[in-house]
C-alpha cells in the first residue's frame, strides 16, 4: 500500500493514532465512569478468562524474543500482512471482554483500531493484495461467523451463516479461524455446521465437546464447500501450503476437545498435525505422531510445518522438519511470517487475578458490569456472600454491595478435607445463601464439580459474622447449593449420590426433610414472592434447561427448550431469572480456550414464564454468575 491507500484505510482512527494509546484508554475510562453515573445498578458476574495477554515476535528459535506493543493491555490472535507492513489483532482496549480488531505498524506503532463495534470482532488476516480484511464476528445474531470488509470503503460483508453458507436450525451453526489462500482466491475455516450439542464424558457432561470440519468459500460469497471432514473428529486451524495445494490443520478426537483447556488432562487429550489436498481433501498426511496436545499448525516453507504444543512437558513452538523446539509455557497462537523469518505469538496468564469489582465492558446500557468471584447472593439488606474459589481458597466472604467491608465469615482449610483440592476449587464452602433476616448463611462443605460422584458435601450454616457454624446434613449423601425460603424457616437444596438424586427441602424447625423432585437437578433458587423455586435439570437427551417448580413439588414448567446447556439461574429482585447459556454457540475452536468449561457460555435474561429471552454479554470468554445490584 502507499501512504496515501493506508490512509484511506485508516479513515477516522486515524485522529486516534495520533494519541498516545493512554490518553485514549484513559479518555475511554472517563466516558465509561460518567455514563456509570446515571446507570440503574451494577451487574456483578464471574469471567472465566485470561488476565494478561500481550504479544511478542521472535526468530523462529525463539531467540532476540521482544515485545510487539509496548502499550498493549490485552491483545490477542495477531497476524502480519503479507507484505510485512501491518500487524492485525484483536484487542479489549474498550474494555474487559469487549474484543474489536485493531492494526499498527510491524514495528508496534501507529496503533489504531479497524473494526470497532459492541459485537465480538475476532481472529482478522488481511488479503494478499492489502484490499480485504477477514474475521470472525457475532454481529447480526450473535453467531460467530466470518465477514468480510473492504479496507478502502469500509464496505462489510458477511459470508457464512447466510443463504446455502448456513446450517440446520437448532443446531452448532459457527465458524472460525479464516485463513487466505496464497493467490487471494479462496477463504479457509472451520465449523461446527450442523453437529450435534454434545456434552463432555461421551456426552454425558455439563460442558461441551466440539466437531469441526474444514471447508472454503471464495471473497465473493461463491464456490462454499466442504474440503474435508472425519466424523467423531475435530479439524481446526486450516492453513494454505505455499504453493495452495494444500491445507493443514489439527486434529483429535471430539471428547478431546474438552480435555485440551484443561490442564489436569495433560496426557489425555492429544492430537496429530495433518494435511490433504486443498482441491479434493484426499492424499492425506499426517506430519506428526505422539500423544502432544499439537495445534495451530501453518507452513512455514514448503517442506516445513511450524505448530504450538499446548501443556506438559514439551509446550511451546515445534517444527516438523526437526528444527530445535522452543519450549516456552503458555505461549499460544503463533504467526509465522511470510519471509520464513520470525513469528508472532501471544504469551497468556490468569495472574494476576481478575481482581472484585472490576470494571468490565457493558453491553446493557443500564447496568455498569463488574467482576466478582462465584455464587454472588445479595441479601435484603445489601450485602453481598459469594465463594472465593479464583480469588482464594474456596471460603466464604461477605461484603457490601459497593464492594466495601469486605470480610471472611468461613475458613474452608482446616475442616477435614483435601487441601491440596480445596486449593484448586474443587472442594471447600460453596454456594452461599442468605436467610431473610440477614443472619444467616447456609452453603455446601466439601467437593463439588466432578468430586461430587465419590465424595462427599453436607449442608452448613455460619452467622454473618462468622460465629455459630454448624452442620445441618449428615453427608452421607453429597449435599449442596442451598437456597432460603422467603419466611427463612426451609431451605431447599441438592442432593447427588449414587442411587439418590434430586432437590430437597429441610425444615430448620423439625430438621425433616421432605423430596422435592427426583431428577438430576441443581442449584435450586427461592423466587422473591416465595411462589416458585428455579433450578437447572438435566434431561433424558443429556441437555441441561432451566426449570421452576412450587415448593410444593407441583406446577413444573421448563423455562429453556434450546438444544444447547443452560445453567446457574437465579432469581432478579423484580421477578426476572438470570441464567448463563449457550445458544448462540462457540465463539471460537474450544480447543484453543484456556482452564475454562463452558467455554462460550454467556449471560441471558428471561421473564419468569420463559418469554422475552435477551442475551446481556457478546464476550468471546466464559460469563457467569449474573447478580443485578440496583442503586439504593
Amino acid at each position: 500500500m502507499d501512504r496515501r491507500q493506508s490512509l484511506r484505510w485508516l479513515g477516522t482512527a486515524a485522529i486516534a493514532a495520533q494519541l498516545p494509546l493512554t490518553t485514549l484508554a484513559r479518555a475511554q475510562a472517563q466516558a465509561a465512569t460518567t455514563q456509570a453515573v446515571s446507570k440503574k445498578g451494577v451487574m456483578l458476574m464471574n469471567r472465566i478468562a485470561p488476565s494478561v495477554s500481550e504479544l511478542f515476535i521472535a526468530n523462529l528459535d525463539g531467540s532476540n524474543e521482544r515485545k510487539l506493543l509496548l502499550d498493549g493491555e490485552f491483545d490477542y490472535n495477531a497476524s502480519l500482512s503479507s507484505n510485512g507492513e501491518w500487524l492485525l489483532f484483536t484487542s479489549e482496549r474498550r474494555g474487559d471482554g469487549q474484543s474489536d480488531i485493531y492494526r499498527a505498524r510491524a514495528d508496534g506503532t501507529k496503533v489504531a483500531p479497524v473494526i470497532v463495534d459492541d459485537s465480538m470482532d475476532d481472529a482478522a488476516v488481511l488479503s494478499p493484495d492489502g484490499r480485504l480484511l477477514a474475521f470472525v464476528s457475532t454481529r447480526n445474531g450473535y453467531r460467530a461467523n466470518i465477514w468480510l470488509k473492504d479496507v478502502y470503503s469500509g464496505r462489510l460483508t458477511q459470508l457464512t451463516g447466510i443463504g446455502d453458507v448456513r446450517g440446520k436450525e437448532g443446531k452448532p451453526d459457527c465458524y472460525f479461524r479464516p485463513a487466505w489462500s496464497h493467490d487471494g482466491q479462496w477463504i479457509a475455516f472451520s465449523s461446527d455446521r450442523d453437529t450435534e450439542w454434545t456434552g463432555h464424558d461421551q456426552g454425558q457432561g455439563w460442558e461441551h465437546t466440539q466437531e469441526l470440519a474444514i471447508y472454503a468459500i471464495r471473497p465473493d460469497g461463491t464456490g462454499f464447500r466442504k474440503v474435508v471432514s472425519k466424523p467423531g473428529y475435530c479439524l481446526g486451524s486450516p492453513k494454505w501450503s505455499l504453493d495452495d495445494k494444500r491445507i493443514v490443520f489439527y486434529e483429535m478426537t471430539v471428547e478431546a476437545t474438552w480435555g485440551a483447556r484443561r490442564p489436569n488432562y495433560i496426557g489425555k487429550a492429544y492430537s496429530q498435525i495433518v494435511s490433504v489436498n486443498a482441491t479434493t481433501g484426499g492424499d492425506r498426511v499426517e506430519h506428526t505422531t505422539g500423544t502432544d496436545l499439537k495445534l495451530q499448525p501453518q507452513y512455514v516453507s514448503n517442506t516445513e510445518i511450524g505448530y504450538l504444543i499446548k501443556y506438559g512437558a514439551n509446550e511451546g513452538l515445534a517444527y516438523t522438519s526437526g528444527r530445535a523446539p522452543v519450549k516456552q509455557s503458555f505461549l499460544r497462537a503463533p504467526s509465522w511470517t511470510a519471509d520464513g523469518k520470525s513469528v508472532i505469538y501471544e504469551k497468556v496468564s490468569f495472574k494476576p487475578v481478575r481482581p472484585l469489582m472490576k470494571p468490565l465492558f457493558s453491553w446493557d446500557s443500564d447496568f455498569e458490569y463488574r467482576h466478582i468471584d462465584v455464587y454472588p447472593l445479595m441479601s435484603r439488606e445489601g450485602w453481598i456472600a459469594f465463594t472465593d474459589k479464583q480469588t482464594g481458597n474456596s471460603s466464604l466472604w461477605v461484603m457490601r454491595g459497593d464492594g466495601s467491608q469486605k470480610r471472611k465469615v468461613f475458613e474452608s482449610e482446616g475442616r477435614g478435607l483435601n487441601d491440596g483440592k480445596v486449593r484448586m476449587g474443587l472442594a471447600g464452602a460453596f454456594q452461599p445463601s442468605w436467610s431473610p433476616d440477614g443472619e444467616w448463611l447456609a452453603f455446601g462443605l466439601g467437593y463439588w464439580f466432578f468430586e461430587r460422584n465419590t465424595m462427599a458435601a453436607a449442608l452448613w450454616r455460619v452467622r454473618s459474622d462468622g460465629s455459630g457454624a454448624e452442620q445441618l446434613t449428615d453427608g452421607t449423601v453429597n449435599a449442596g447449593f442451598p437456597a432460603y425460603s422467603g419466611d427463612g424457616k426451609e431451605i431447599a437444596y441438592r442432593v447427588w449420590g449414587k442411587d439418590e438424586r434430586g432437590l430437597r427441602i429441610l425444615n430448620l424447625e423439625t430438621r425433616k426433610i421432605r423430596v422435592l423432585t427426583t431428577g438430576q437437578d441443581n442449584m435450586p433458587g427461592w423466587s422473591p414472592d416465595g411462589q416458585r423455586i428455579v433450578f437447572t435439570r438435566k434431561r433424558e437427551d443429556s441437555n441441561y434447561d432451566i426449570y421452576t417448580i412450587r415448593p410444593d413439588g407441583t406446577d413444573l414448567f421448563r423455562c429453556t427448550d434450546h438444544g444447547s446447556s443452560d445453567g446457574h439461574a437465579v432469581w432478579s429482585a423484580d421477578g426476572r431469572i438470570l441464567w448463563s447459556g449457550s445458544q448462540h454457540g462457540f465463539r471460537d475452536e474450544a480447543a484453543l480456550y484456556e482452564q475454562t468449561f463452558q467455554q462460550y457460555g454467556q449471560i441471558y435474561v428471561m421473564n419468569a414464564d420463559g418469554s422475552n429471552k435477551r442475551l446481556l454479554t457478546d464476550s468471546k470468554w466464559e460469563d457467569s454468575m449474573p447478580l443485578f445490584v440496583p442503586k439504593g
